[in-house]
């Protein structure tokens, strides 16, 4: 009886065994996301839903404060402001800002411009002609605020920012009338849009563009910027009418790649506001003893309830919740991205809090401009839920007529007739 071999590692053989790689499988995975993610970029405009929200809150915003100031007008933004054109214009030479008010000091220019920025702001909230009307809001907005800087409440800062990445999304995929003539076109004979209003408003801005160019009122950078868009919108259009296949995939694919980048700022814009704020916030000595709030609560130009700011400002414990509450929501909320329930939590928070602001402080378009910033971060499931829902409300259900059955003993209408 011979005895086994003991058991253990076998004798290494002349030709040695390939050992698998542990990374292997993560780099396949890491190809495979970005792939994905690629995919996704580049197919579709991401978060439509939220571009849309976020331009008809900023375009909102900006209307109704336009409507408001309108008998006010001329003292905040023309001839009779205390903030004259002529130090505009030395200001404005300075730091190279951009102010269409800059062409010119006459009323009826002034008119012209204030007109025109009500007239973009309804255009880009109901979505009409959304990437003239996102250029052109741009444009009204900068022209009226960068000719008094000294005019606003915060959310001047907010509203011009956002105003210039606007420009670069695709935010009339949804809840816009470009979205509903889009279906249209795509149902018609031949699926192309011919578009002569659109063909019309690009001509006038490139005859206005051209005016003011040979006229040297537009710096170098303005200049190159305007028309770059005014060739981008030349080139989206004889692409779309004159080849439709790849050409256009190729362009939609950029247009989403600059819609996706332009999405990815604004998120990242609106958490340096809050970090920024609740940092800044925590240096100061009234934030950090809890009484920050009960001063804004007796300026007069800050209670326009008088009685309700008091009543705050009387209890103790308010005060100091509120004020603690404040920079710790605006302090977390950049980190809390990772988590959504918590930050769906913490951004309805938010936003009740603005609105406590633009009640208490009487700051309603600080706040309107803060809330459509905040609104980027809403998730899509609700917007739809929402949106289904106001259209619910606003378009009224159609009466179906359901014929009725007619009894074997009752006469036909033909015997009827006769």
């Amino acid at each position: 009886m011979t005895d086994k071999p003991a058991a253990g590692p076998r004798p290494s053989t002349g030709s040695a065994a390939t050992v698998p790689s542990p990374f292997a499988g993560l780099l396949r995975g890491t190809d495979r996301a970005i792939v994905r993610g690629l995919a996704r970029i580049t197919g579709s405009a991401v978060a439509p839903y939220q571009s849309a929200v976020v331009r008809i809150g900023f375009s909102l915003t900006w209307l109704l404060f336009l409507v408001r100031e309108w008998p006010h007008r001329s003292e905040l933004y023309g001839p009779d402001s205390p903030w004259s054109w002529g130090m505009a214009r030395a200001l404005i030479g300075s730091n190279h800002a951009f102010s269409a008010l800059m062409w010119s000091d006459s009323r009826l220019w002034f008119e012209v411009v204030y007109t025109a920025a009500i007239a973009t702001s309804v255009m880009l909230l109901l979505g009409w002609r959304t990437r003239t009307a996102s250029i052109l809001f741009m444009v009204g907005v900068l022209a009226l605020q960068n000719r008094s800087v000294f005019v606003g409440d915060g959310g001047d800062n907010v509203l011009h920012i956002m105003s210039i990445y606007l420009a670069f999304t695709r935010c009339g995929q949804v809840w816009s009338l470009d979205s509903r003539r889009a279906r249209r076109t795509a149902a018609g004979a031949d699926g192309r849009d011919r578009d002569p209003v659109g063909i019309a408003l690009w001509t006038v801005f490139a005859l206005v563009l051209l005016w003011v160019t040979a006229l040297g009122d537009l710096s170098g950078f303005w200049a190159i910027a305007l028309w770059t868009a005014l060739a981008a919108q030349a080139a989206w259009w004889l692409v779309r009418r004159h080849a439709p296949g790849e050409p256009r995939t190729v362009l939609d694919m950029i247009a989403n790649l600059v819609h996706g980048g332009a999405m990815l700022v604004i998120v990242v814009e609106v958490c340096l506001v809050y970090a920024t704020a609740g940092w800044y916030k925590i240096q100061g000595s009234r934030w950090e003893d809890g009484t920050a709030l009960y001063y804004p609560l007796h300026l007069n130009d800050f209670t326009p309830w008088p009685a309700l700011s008091h009543a705050l400002a009387g209890n103790g414990l308010i005060v100091m919740l509120i004020t603690y509450g404040t920079v710790i929501v605006q302090v977390a909320f950049p980190f809390t991205l990772f988590n959504r329930r918590v930050k769906n939590v913490l951004l309805a928070v938010m936003m009740c809090e603005h609105a406590g602001i633009a009640v208490v402080l009487g700051l309603p378009f600080f706040s309107l401009a803060m809330i459509a910033a905040d609104a980027v971060f809403l998730p899509t499931g609700f917007l739809r839920w929402f949106g289904d829902r106001a259209v619910r409300l606003l378009r009224p259900a159609r009466r179906v007529v359901i014929p009725r059955q007619r009894s074997a003993d009752e006469p036909a209408a033909s015997t009827l007739v006769r």
